[in-house]
């Protein structure tokens, strides 16, 4: 008989309830969350780095009274500092490497009460948008373990999504968060631009928050983490109340956009366009103005402008004496496409990276007047349901093919990083074959509160928290 039976029933808060009430402890909910990785990470490949000990520990010295006290929770390994566990980042040029120190979104989640057990799988680097290594293997979709979860966060939402845990932590610096909430039937928010602390990857692109399997944990969690800390010089709007507030909220009557663009080389999945068509029928019978609507975005100059900024920085990233590497940098330690960025980003002048920027703050001031007359842009999260692993292949020879196997899979997620606006994507489809795809929603900046609401109105209206694949049946525990 598993520890715990009813434990996937609960999302976060709901954990941390019961353990605040007494009604369980949070050594149980801990070994629950325990026997169900153990169980089923086999299949899966979503748990890298076991903490079981360190985290028992953590619970016997106290876990005072956040939201999530008692909360099983996982970082994502890449650049996620845990003092004394192992930082992999995906790679073997990391073999060995062990934390100093926790960073500051480590000490928040321990303020929140999350209990951190382990960390889960990442492409290398964060470069690719399918969870498959060299240091680790694939990561395997909890619904098709033929099909990619997505990535660079594909670990973390394998994980949710096999009832392992109710949230995870992620990262997105080009749709890292909301490409494996799509695959993996979950829900992934994109905060702004300096909401939370730790973000200041890809020269500002990237941000940290986390997938969960219920809006209300996203929210909360942003409460516990949001607002910058030290000397940053950026920072984004505060909240007008705290984001649990904005769950159930009546978000209005909504002026949303719809768009499912093809861009160059790009064609639509009839199940991604079917999803974004649904979700707009859905927003239309919840009361709210829909409009086939979309930006003026070059989409050309958006992804070339993204590989000149990835390149450029892992040029610096693998540079010798760069800070963090633990040994010097050689093919033979990276993934194939990963040498190969960096290479091509040696060769990058200053010109050609301000170029970059100056296409950043273009789609920026696009998307900024572009919301000035909706309130919510809805578009399709992927252009296709995952993919077969092995699609997207970081070995390859030909980093060209790579790009565009990426762009063919994720047109429509990278924008929003580039102008710093936050987006979700919310799991309201299955394909016939029950494969998730999700659709995508984005707003101005600093408008996550909007983001919340008008998602939380989805999940009431379509619930999706107990849709699960079959691997979380616990008759097959």
């Amino acid at each position: 008989m598993p520890v715990f039976p009813e434990y996937e029933t609960f999302d976060g808060l709901g954990l941390a309830a019961l353990i605040r009430q007494g009604e369980i402890g949070a050594e149980e909910v801990l070994e629950a969350a325990i026997e169900r990785i153990e169980a089923r990470d086999p299949k899966v490949n979503a748990v890298v780095h076991r903490l079981y000990d360190k985290a028992r520990r953590e619970i016997e010295r106290g876990l005072g009274d956040g939201p999530f006290a008692g909360v099983p929770f996982l970082l994502k390994d890449l650049y996620s500092f845990c003092q004394g566990a192992p930082l992999g980042n995906g790679s073997h040029l990391f073999d060995g490497y062990t934390a100093e120190f926790d960073d500051e979104s480590t000490q928040r989640y321990r303020r929140a009460g999350l209990v951190i057990l382990g960390k889960t799988s990442t492409s290398e680097f964060g470069l690719s948008v399918t969870t498959e290594t060299a240091a680790h293997g694939p990561t395997r979709n909890p619904w098709d373990p033929t099909r990619t979860t997505g990535g660079s966060s594909g670990g973390a939402a394998a994980a949710v999504a096999a009832g392992m845990l109710p949230l995870a932590q992620a990262s997105d610096g080009g749709g890292s968060i909301r490409i494996p909430a799509s695959c993996c039937g979950l829900f992934g928010l994109k905060p702004s631009r300096a909401r939370n602390p730790d973000g200041e990857g890809w020269a500002g692109l990237s941000v940290r928050h986390a997938i969960t399997r219920s809006v209300r944990d996203s929210a909360a969690l942003l409460d516990a983490t949001h607002g910058l800390a030290g000397l940053s010089p950026v920072t984004a709007p505060p909240p007008e109340r705290p984001f649990l507030e904005e769950v159930g909220a009546d978000p209005g009557r909504l002026r949303i956009a719809l768009a499912a663009p093809e861009p160059d080389g790009v064609v639509l999945d009839p199940a991604c366009r079917a999803a974004v068509e649904e979700a707009a029928e859905l927003a239309e019978e919840m009361g709210h103005d829909v409009e086939a609507a979309a930006p003026d975005l070059d989409y050309q100059a958006m992804g070339q402008a993204m590989m000149t900024l990835v390149e450029s920085h892992m040029a610096e990233a693998l540079a010798p004496g760069a800070a963090l590497l633990p040994r010097p940098a050689t093919p033979e330690l990276v993934q194939r496409t990963t040498w190969a960025m960096a290479e091509r980003g040696r060769r990058h002048s200053a010109a050609d990276y301000i170029r970059a920027v100056l296409t950043f703050q273009r789609i920026g001031q696009s998307l900024a007047r572009f919301f000035t007359r909706y309130d919510v842009l809805l578009t399709p999260t992927l252009a296709k349901p995952p993919v077969s692993l092995g699609t997207i292949d970081a070995e390859i020879g030909d980093l060209d093919a790579f790009y565009e196997a990426i762009w063919a899979f994720i047109p429509y997620t990278q924008m929003y990083n580039m102008s710093g606006q936050p987006a979700a994507s919310l799991p309201l489809h299955w394909t016939p074959e029950g494969l998730p795809a999700g659709v995508q929603i984005g707003t101005r900046a600093g408008g996550e509160a909007t983001l919340i609401r008008l998602a939380s109105q989805f999940e009431e209206t379509r619930p999706w928290f107990g849709r699960r694949p079959e691997i979380t049946n616990m008759s097959r525990f």
